[in-house]
């Protein structure tokens, strides 16, 4: 059976409900010596030699020459060299399989063809000029894009990154509702520009400056870490293991979460009034959480009670990567005043944009508003051809399809490593496993043993995220290509990694 014929055979047995989780089937006993990790799944894709500088020339000028804050991954990092789909090379030809996708950023592969070829095509016609003149792109791609999106969401504004939009939308907000403050939610990410540094409450991301002018954040509603919640709580094939008061399908959670908010609003909020409320559909760089069905719904309907617009942030969760909607708050029975996005919108290249109202878009026209590079004859190109290949690709079909079977196999993982495998989540393949050190108390696995899982991954081929505000949780957010194949090698390896680990301890 080839993989197209076996995906969808999974599928059918997904939707029935036939895919039994390994807890139902018992533990049982892990060692490393009884796992085997199978053959790399093959590709017929033959990398090129490298001929950059050499590995150590490179972490000379990182050292010297590049911001001292930024990050890189590994303790033997690795020097990628060229990209294909769902595959990575290193300078010396080694292939990884990318479960990160460039932080959630290519959307539908690597150096996709289809996209290669229509912004080869373009750069060969005009690379730019300014959008005070007339060009096709802009007007084929805003048209695409709008259409995408429910309700009154007609308008777009084309910028340069997910931090750029959301500092858009904040102005936004401000100025149609003529309210300065806004709220977003404890453990958020919305960027690090010095006014969405504000709406971001995730102190690794913090400077001891002054960011947070009008802001306020109100509690995260998460069914694993949070006051309330547990089992019956999330929208996604796995629930987590903690008890709560809930019953199936009746989260009283929720509801709890939502109070909170509305003391936020009672307490700080100017005269009871708010400017908009900011909130990514499942949480991205926090570690893929997700808030308790129904909370979105009544919070969004809280906000505009209180004269304040609901901005969707949609930069990890958007085009498809939840699986069963094309954007990720429409899981949640919401139509958002805002929308922002940006990563997989140009399937790494760096694109972004605002959608929102014509009633809120004309609140902009009180003085000339204009991006110099947003929505250029390339990214509008970039952006067309990425739409092409979601819909000819059906990835958000695959992202549903695959990321289901892919939470089921990690709830397999959870449940055969129960001490330290403390939750797993997710829809679509917008995925998080929170690795902890006691499973009852929810104490986070420490860094350093973090980190050796981790890394025995890489060694074995596969690379993840990770995130959370104690760095460990595991994210996994692949190129939409993925296969089945790809999906059981990954599997493989996390488990041997992690039955290679406990056998030290």
């Amino acid at each position: 059976m080839n993989s197209a014929m076996r995906s969808s055979t999974l599928l059918k047995q997904l939707l029935l409900g036939s895919h039994t989780s390994q807890c139902q089937l018992g533990k049982m006993p892990y060692s490393s010596a009884n796992i085997t990790v199978p053959p790399m799944p093959s590709t017929t894709f033959q990398s090129q030699p490298y001929s950059g500088p050499d590995l150590a020339k490179v972490k000379h000028i990182r050292a010297n020459n590049l911001n001292p804050a930024l990050l890189t991954y590994y303790k033997n990092p690795v020097l990628m060299h060229e990209g294909h789909m769902q595959w990575l090379f290193d300078h010396e030809g080694s292939r990884y399989l990318d479960l990160f996708g460039g932080i959630v950023t290519v959307s539908v592969g690597h150096c996709h063809p289809k996209v290669n070829e229509a912004t080869q095509a373009q750069l060969n016609k005009l690379w730019h000029t300014t959008n005070i003149y007339l060009h096709p792109k802009i007007h084929e791609y805003a048209e695409r894009l709008v259409a995408t999106l429910p309700g009154d969401l007609k308008v777009v504004y084309f910028v340069n990154s997910g931090s750029e939009a959301n500092d858009l939308a904040m102005t936004m907000a401000r100025l149609h509702t003529g309210t300065f403050d806004l709220i977003s939610l404890r453990n958020a990410y919305h960027g690090m520009s010095p006014a969405t540094m504000g709406l971001t409450a995730h102190s690794t991301w913090r400077y001891n400056l002054p960011t947070s002018f009008g802001v306020h954040q109100a509690m995260n509603p998460d069914p694993y870490r949070g006051i309330w919640g547990g089992k019956h709580c999330r929208d996604s094939p796995i629930q987590t293991t903690r008890t709560c008061n809930c019953s199936p399908g009746k989260c009283e959670a929720a509801a709890q979460y939502v109070d909170q908010l509305e003391e936020v609003l009672r307490y700080s909020a100017p005269k009871g009034r708010i400017g908009g409320f900011f909130a990514e559909s499942i949480q991205g760089v926090g570690g893929t959480v997700q808030f308790p069905v129904g909370y979105l719904k009544s919070a969004f309907e809280l906000i505009r009670n209180h004269g304040g617009v609901c901005i969707s942030d949609e930069v990890q969760t958007g085009f498809g990567r939840t699986g069963e909607h094309f954007w990720g708050f429409e899981g949640h029975g919401v139509i958002p005043d805002i929308v922002t996005m940006a990563k997989g919108m140009g399937n790494g290249y760096p694109m972004a944009a605002v959608v929102t109202t014509p009633a809120i878009a004309k609140t902009l026209t009180a003085a000339l508003h204009f991006n110099t590079f947003g929505g250029n004859p390339v990214a509008s190109t970039v952006g067309l051809a990425v739409l092409d290949a979601i819909e000819e690709d059906g990835t958000q079909l695959k992202s549903h399809q695959l990321g289901t079977y892919f939470l089921k196999e990690l709830e397999k993982v959870r449940c055969e490593f129960p001490s330290i495998v403390g939750d797993v989540r997710g829809k679509g393949l917008m995925i998080g496993m929170e690795l902890v050190s006691d499973a009852e108390t929810r104490t986070p696995l420490p860094a350093a043993d973090i980190l050796e899982i981790w890394e025995h991954c890489k060694d074995l081929g596969v690379l993840l995220g990770k995130g959370g505000l104690f760095g460990n949780i595991f994210r996994i957010k692949p190129p939409m290509c993925i296969t089945i194949e790809d999906v059981d090698f990954s599997i493989a390896v996390i488990r041997k990694s992690i039955a290679s680990f406990l056998e030290k301890k």
